[in-house]
């Protein structure tokens, strides 16, 4: 495709919107919606093409075809509202991140491991600024700003990736894309692709159903996002869920059929005069007056700890969050971080006490690549801890710690009559504290 056709098209389209936008306005007429701004730009790009098909003839050239105007269409709307030359690596299925460290500077990782540069995405830093610019006016709840004064941005792209940018504080604009490559996901699926033994998945999905308290910990890109979704797909369809999160993400609302009563909340960034921001805590605090069957917490990384294992202490069965950490035993510490740092100044004792009520089960989820060495990349849980109560620490098990192939038993479930009686056979379980 022309780039350079593409642009002038795209700005000329860019421009008639604009003009409706300032019309409407001064008509006192209401904004259009993003659906209804998008479906005049379609008609907007359709006459622009034709214009363009016109002129190719009157100048003796010949016009484009019936397929190159589709794609010359369907480029421009993707310029405008999409993700312009990022489209076909959203579109493979195998990419699962995107690095992008300037716009010529474009690194791919694989399903399979391999890593590969690529062909710039955008012409220059500035197109590519702009790119995102367009994304972050049209994704997420509300438009998020991305210049040199709002110089980081995290959002969810409509396929459901995770986009996260900055400038300014880079030498060039860089931003990382992790694919959603697996949304509608479930234990079975994590079984097949060895993530899950049969029996951890029997045990996961008992857990769920039994209304525990599960938090999920990896380090970046291990694979928690993942899991959550597949122990979430294991709740009930009848059960109201209300999601908290930084940027949308989760996307749990999306199969209706697994989940028809969802409702999403997005922290809300302040405006330029600094007024309306809504934290993640005061949306933890909202949800519980939404009547919720359960919360899920996308990702703890600060002050909301605290009103969230209130919330899992006081009732809120069945809670489901992810977290940081490099080990199932560090997320206790990692907690008690978090948790002096908010605005409650939780001191570590408290907060071992807090968790001690609040979290039933702990599970680590690592990610391993070797690729390098003739293998491939890997994502297994290889370790679940219970937590059994506090006396100076957070007391915990581990009942089911790493083995040759991911985790295995190993340690008795001092919960297991619960899980029991909503399913669980367990194929094995030993005895031991460790």
């Amino acid at each position: 495709m022309d780039q350079m056709l593409l642009r002038r098209l795209r700005s000329e389209v860019a421009d008639a919107v604009s003009r409706q936008r300032r019309e409407d306005a001064d008509s006192g007429l209401p904004p259009m919606s993003s659906e209804d701004e998008r479906q005049y730009a379609r008609a907007v790009i359709a006459r622009v093409i034709e214009a363009h098909a016109r002129a190719e003839i009157s100048a003796g050239r010949t016009p484009p075809d019936t397929l190159e105007e589709s794609e010359l269409a369907d480029g421009i709307h993707a310029a405008l509202y999409g993700v312009g030359r990022l489209q076909p690596l959203l579109d493979d299925p195998e990419v699962e991140n995107i690095d992008i460290n300037g716009c010529d500077d474009v690194f791919v990782g694989y399903a399979d491991g391999e890593e590969r540069k690529l062909p710039p995405i955008a012409d220059s830093d500035d197109e590519l600024i702009e790119l995102v610019q367009v994304l972050a006016a049209h994704s997420g709840l509300t438009s998020r700003p991305f210049d040199t004064a709002n110089p980081q941005l995290d959002l969810r792209l409509p396929d459901g990736s995770r986009l996260s940018a900055v400038m300014g504080v880079t030498q060039r604009p860089s931003l990382s894309i992790r694919r959603a490559r697996l949304s509608r996901v479930s234990l079975d699926l994590l079984v097949d692709n060895g993530t899950l033994s049969p029996d951890l998945a029997a045990f996961l999905s008992a857990a769920v159903r039994a209304r525990k308290n599960i938090m999920i910990a990896g380090a970046t890109n291990a694979g928690k996002t993942t899991l959550l979704r597949a122990l979430a797909n294991e709740i009930e369809p009848h059960e109201r869920l209300i999601t908290v999160e930084r940027a949308l993400e989760l996307g749990l609302g999306e199969f209706a059929d697994l989940h028809p009563n969802v409702v999403a909340f997005e922290e809300r960034l302040p405006n330029s005069e600094g007024r309306g921001y809504i934290g993640m805590a005061d949306l933890v605090r909202r949800s519980l007056r939404m009547n919720p069957s359960r919360v899920i917490v996308g990702e703890v990384l600060g002050d909301e700890i605290v009103t969230m294992l209130n919330a899992m202490s006081q009732g809120n069965d069945g809670s489901l969050s992810t977290i940081h950490a490099n080990s199932s035993l560090e997320v206790f510490n990692r907690i008690c971080t978090y948790a002096i740092q908010s605005a409650e100044r939780l001191p570590a004792d408290a907060t071992m006490m807090l968790i001690a009520g609040a979290i039933d089960f702990v599970v680590f989820v690592q990610r391993r690549n070797d690729y390098a060495d003739g293998g491939t990349l890997r994502r297994m849980v290889t370790s679940v801890r219970e937590v059994n109560g506090v006396d100076g620490r957070v007391l915990s098990s581990e009942v089911f710690a790493e083995g040759h192939d991911g985790a295995v038993p190993a340690a008795a479930i001092s919960c297991l009559d619960e899980l029991v009686r909503v399913g669980y056979q367990p194929a094995s379980f030993h005895q031991g504290v460790h």
